[in-house]
């Protein structure tokens, strides 16, 4: 496995190593071992699953308490994957970073506790595997507004046209007025 630091350095994406021959492939998509020697020790406790549809952007989602690290793949179709950083006493505080995730590239992004991340669907239906390091708590839950311009987030939105969004996302707040961290 390889673990590329992005922009922001605690955010990682990772790239595994790829058996492929005409029978398909075989990658290990996590061993703590490996993930340790990098610095992610989380102790996942929560496996995640969802589908979307094209033009579906889930996010920006964070919660106040019970912070969750997530570790991200993309296992069918392709998404635009964004952190941003909601924890006042790093240097990049409301900063944040994007990458592309697919199926065809099998990289993963861990996102620590401490972000905001949201998913944007590229192609017409993608699904995305999540471990987390807390549990989900409903409660706790909070959404950053998707397009608040203080972030100015390029999402490469289909055709120029809105995404579609739930009541939660389309009603979150700018950072200005967001909950964070210390």
């Amino acid at each position: 496995m390889e673990f590329t630091p992005l922009e922001i350095r605690d955010v990682i994406l990772v790239t595994p190593k790829v058996f492929e021959d005409e029978r398909g492939f075989f990658l290990e998509s996590f061993r703590e071992d490996r993930f340790a020697a990098t610095g992610i020790t989380a102790k996942f406790v929560q496996d995640n699953h969802s589908a979307s549809a094209r033009g579906v952007l889930r996010g920006l989602h964070y919660q106040v308490q019970q912070a969750q690290g997530k570790l991200v793949r993309c296992v069918a179709g392709e998404i635009y994957d964004v952190a941003v950083d909601l924890r006042r006493s790093s240097p990049t505080f409301g900063r944040w970073v994007a990458v592309t995730l697919s199926a065809r590239n099998k990289q993963m992004l861990w996102i620590p506790p401490g972000f905001a991340h949201g998913v944007y669907v590229l192609s017409e239906r993608a699904e995305l595997l999540y471990k987390t390091s807390d549990y989900y708590a409903p409660q706790h839950e909070r959404s950053l507004l998707w397009n608040d311009p203080a972030l100015a987030i390029p999402w490469p939105l289909v055709d120029g046209a809105a995404p579609t969004l739930s009541k939660k996302d389309a009603d979150g707040l700018p950072l200005s007025r967001a909950e964070t961290y210390e």
